[in-house]
C-alpha cells in the first residue's frame, strides 16, 4: 500500500506539479518517466537481492529509501533535485512486489498463491485510495510540501513496523539445492521465454492503468474533460476499489487457466484496448459517467498482468522466482515510461504553446494504445518459444535418463 501510495502520488499532483517547477508536460513527463525508468530496471537487481538475502532485509531498505525520497520531494522547489527524489522513490517501491510475492509461497499451499497473490497485489491497491482520496484533499489544503512530506513520514513508519512485524523466511533445508549463483541465476531467467512472457503479460494489463494513474489521468479529466477536483477523487476511488473487486476472481481465473493463462490474458486485456478505443472516438470531451466507466474497466482486468508471475510460480525453480518475477515485472513499467514520455511529446506537439485541450489528449493516448497492442503480439510470440523451450528441456530429460 505504501508503494502505490509513493508511485501514484505524483499523478494527482500533475497539474500542481507543472505550477510548482514551472516546466511543460515534456518535462513533466521526464518525473514518471525517470522513476518507471529506475523501478523497471532495478528488477532484476532487487530479484537477486531477494533470492540471496531475503525478503524481509530487502523489503524494510526498499520502504525507507522510498520514505526519504518523497521527503525530498516535498521539501524542494528545485525541478533536478526533485527529479533525484523519483529516482529513490523508483529504486525503495522496486523492492516492495518482489519481496512480497517472494514470501506467498512461504506462507500459502502453492495451489492457492495464484489467488493470494491476486489479493495481495488488489489490497496493495488501497494506496491507490490514498493517494486519490486522503492525499489529494491534502494536497489541495495544506499544500505541497506538507502532503509530500507527510507521505514520506508514513512510509518510514510503516518500513519499521515491517521491520518489526514480518516473521523470518523458514531456514533453507540442508538437503534442498543451494541458492543460485548471481551470474547462474540471471543467466537462466534472461534466457528463459517464461520470463520473457510475464513482461508482456504484465504490459498488456497494466500499462493503460500506469499512464493513467501515474501521471496522465488527472490532467486528462480536468484540462482534457473540464471534470473538478472532487469529480477526479470520485473516479480514482471507483478504479481502486474495481481492483481490488477484481482480485479474487481473477485470481481464480488464473487458477483455473492453468497453462492457458497467457491465452485468457489476451482475451481479457482485450476488453481494456477496445475500451479505450471507444472512450476515445468522439471529437467532443467525454462526460464523468465516461470516465468512471472506463476506469471500472480498465482497473478491473488490470490484475491480469499477474497471470505471468502465476506461471513463474508454477513452472520454474523456486531459486530463481524472485528474479523471474523482477524481469517479468519490467515490462508494464517500462513500456509505460516509453508511453508516459511520448503522450507529454505528442500533448506539447498538438497544443502548440496553447492548454492542452480533450483533442490533445486524444491523440496521444492512441500511443499507448499502440504499445499496448505491441504487448499483445508479444505475448502470442513468446507462447511459440515457450512450446519450443519445453520439447527442447522434455529431450534433455531423456537423454539423461538414458
Amino acid at each position: 500500500m505504501v508503494a502505490v501510495a509513493g508511485r501514484t502520488s505524483f499523478g494527482v499532483a500533475g497539474v500542481d506539479a507543472i505550477d510548482r517547477f514551472g516546466v511543460d508536460a515534456s518535462r513533466i513527463a521526464v518525473f514518471t518517466a525517470v522513476q518507471l525508468a529506475v523501478y523497471s530496471f532495478s528488477q532484476i537487481p532487487v530479484g537477486l537481492l531477494v533470492d540471496r538475502f531475503g525478503s524481509r532485509k530487502v523489503l524494510v531498505a526498499g520502504a525507507l529509501i522510498m520514505g526519504v525520497g518523497q521527503i525530498i520531494l516535498g521539501l524542494t522547489g528545485n525541478y533536478w533535485v526533485a527529479v533525484l527524489a523519483r529516482v529513490l522513490i523508483g529504486a525503495g517501491d522496486a523492492t516492495a512486489f518482489l519481496s512480497v510475492m517472494r514470501l506467498l509461497p512461504y506462507w500459502f499451499p502453492a495451489r492457492l498463491t495464484p489467488l493470494f497473490g491476486q489479493l495481495t497485489a488488489g489490497l496493495g491497491q488501497l494506496g491507490q485510495f490514498v493517494s486519490a482520496i486522503p492525499f489529494l484533499a491534502l494536497l489541495g489544503a495544506q499544500g505541497w510540501t506538507t502532503s509530500f512530506v507527510t507521505l514520506g513520514a508514513v512510509g518510514i513508519l510503516i518500513a519499521i513496523a515491517a521491520g518489526l512485524a514480518i516473521p523470518p523466511e523458514p531456514a533453507r533445508d540442508e538437503t534442498a539445492p543451494a541458492p543460485a549463483r548471481f551470474g547462474e541465476t540471471l543467466s537462466t531467467v534472461v534466457r528463459h521465454p517464461l520470463a520473457w512472457q510475464a513482461f508482456f503479460v504484465h504490459a498488456s494489463g497494466m500499462l493503460n492503468q500506469i499512464v493513467f494513474t501515474l501521471l496522465w489521468g488527472v490532467p486528462l479529466m480536468t484540462l482534457g474533460m473540464g471534470l473538478s477536483g472532487a469529480e477526479v477523487g470520485v473516479v480514482l476511488l471507483c478504479n481502486t476499489i474495481a481492483t481490488i473487486s477484481a482480485g479474487p476472481i481473477l485470481g481464480a481465473i488464473s487458477q483455473r487457466a492453468g497453462r492457458h493463462r497467457d491465452l485468457a490474458v489476451v482475451a481479457l486485456s482485450s476488453i481494456i484496448g477496445i475500451s479505450w478505443l471507444v472512450f476515445l472516438l468522439p471529437d467532443q470531451p467525454r462526460t464523468m459517467l465516461a470516465a468512471v466507466v472506463i476506469n471500472i474497466i480498465m482497473a478491473f482486468f488490470t490484475p491480469v498482468s499477474n497471470f505471468g508471475f502465476d506461471n513463474i510460480r508454477a513452472r520454474m525453480d523456486r531459486r530463481i522466482i524472485a528474479t523471474a518475477t523482477g524481469l517479468g515485472n519490467m515490462g508494464g513499467f517500462l513500456l509505460a515510461m516509453v508511453a508516459a514520455q511520448l503522450v507529454g511529446f505528442s500533448l506539447d506537439a498538438t497544443s502548440a504553446g496553447a492548454g492542452y485541450a480533450w483533442s490533445d489528449f486524444r491523440s496521444a493516448w492512441f500511443i499507448v494504445l499502440g504499445i499496448w497492442l505491441f504487448a499483445v503480439v508479444g505475448i502470442l510470440v513468446s507462447r511459440v518459444f515457450i512450446a519450443r523451450w519445453e520439447r527442447g528441456q522434455s529431450r534433455v530429460r531423456v537423454v539423461d535418463e538414458s
